[in-house]
């Protein structure tokens, strides 16, 4: 019995939390659509960044997934932030395709994981149907499940700034060799990109939140296989720089990764640890940057207060493998 009340109980809190995201979406940034999610009643908050998982559970995927599944209930998280590379190889073929429930609903089955999810899209998502997994019909599938291209969440004293930044890339435009991207909603691109940094730029500057985290796929300082995305080196990284933002969360390099970066203090971190991960495929970065470069599996969490964050790195065994303390009053790390 009390194992049907558990249940019976996180589906009407998913049911409540989703109504007030709902409800809460404003237009007041531009064009961005505005979410907002609550944080615990003593202020808190706590969540899980996991990225580049959508192999119906091969790869270690499953068992990245029992971990998060363990921490969740641990640090009682809020939600789920996907950063992209939702569904390998090719995204989904459509808002039926089976590989919805095979990759996510069948995997994510912890109670504690029956969270809202927020997803950005990642390039592998960009070579199938895109509108799919921005469907309301998968969101009828599966409560958790909210992806847009781009859109703010405010969660309190935070706010997260989700950017689509598969159509900055210019390989996937000019030399896409033999794979296929969705470009609907995106044509044309100079426009999209033009207007996308415009509403994020004037978002960053209309916030108010005590802390500022944008979340994209594409690493932007990395020392993976993917390296350095030099698109957004030039069109984004002045933004976040000029508007004082806290963090940057990506995947793309399928690894665990923390960059805090000496210039603008910006804490680059890299969750792409959600299956698939690439061995020994590491590139040289200044020491005094790199706090942790893992190339195996895993996921990250983060707890937070108005005046702290605090920032873990899991392995697939659930050990920690490096942490990291910002304190917002001194804009130190420890």
């Amino acid at each position: 019995m009390s194992s049907l009340s558990s249940a019976k109980t996180i589906h009407i809190s998913l049911l409540l939390i989703n109504a007030w995201i709902w409800l809460s979406s404003v237009s007041s940034f531009a064009k961005l659509q505005h979410f907002q999610h609550p944080v615990k009643p003593d202020g808190s908050l706590s969540f899980l960044v996991v990225g580049d998982w959508g192999r119906k559970g091969r790869y270690n995927q499953s068992i990245v997934a029992f971990q998060m599944g363990l921490m969740g209930q641990k640090l009682d998280i809020d939600f789920v932030i996907s950063t992209g590379d939702n569904f390998y190889e090719d995204g989904l073929s459509g808002v039926d395709d089976p590989a919805f429930n095979q990759s996510f609903t069948s995997i994510y089955t912890a109670p504690s994981l029956k969270k809202q999810w927020y997803n950005v899209l990642g390039n592998h998502d960009y070579r199938g149907d895109v509108e799919a997994q921005l469907s309301h019909i998968l969101r009828e599938k599966d409560k958790r499940w909210l992806c847009l291209r781009s859109f703010i969440l405010t969660a309190g004293f935070v706010e997260f700034f989700f950017v689509d930044t598969t159509p900055f890339v210019d390989t996937y435009f000019m030399d896409p060799g033999d794979d296929t991207y969705d470009w609907k909603g995106v044509s044309p691109r100079e426009d999209y990109l033009s207007n996308l940094l415009e509403d994020v730029d004037a978002a960053l500057k209309k916030s108010n939140a005590t802390w500022k985290i944008v979340v994209g796929h594409h690493t932007i300082k990395s020392a993976g296989h993917h390296g350095v995305t030099k698109e957004l080196v030039e069109q984004l990284v002045p933004i976040l720089e000029e508007n004082s933002v806290d963090m940057y969360m990506n995947g793309h390099d399928h690894c665990l990764e923390h960059i805090s970066d000496s210039s603008s203090q910006i804490q680059y971190l890299t969750s792409g640890g959600g299956s698939k991960a690439w061995r020994g495929d590491e590139h040289r970065w200044d020491p005094e940057e790199l706090k942790l470069y893992y190339d195996g599996q895993g996921f990250m969490s983060m707890q937070m207060t108005q005046e702290k964050a605090h920032i873990a790195f899991y392995d697939i065994f659930g050990k920690i493998l490096h942490t990291w303390k910002i304190s917002k009053e001194l804009h130190s790390a420890a």
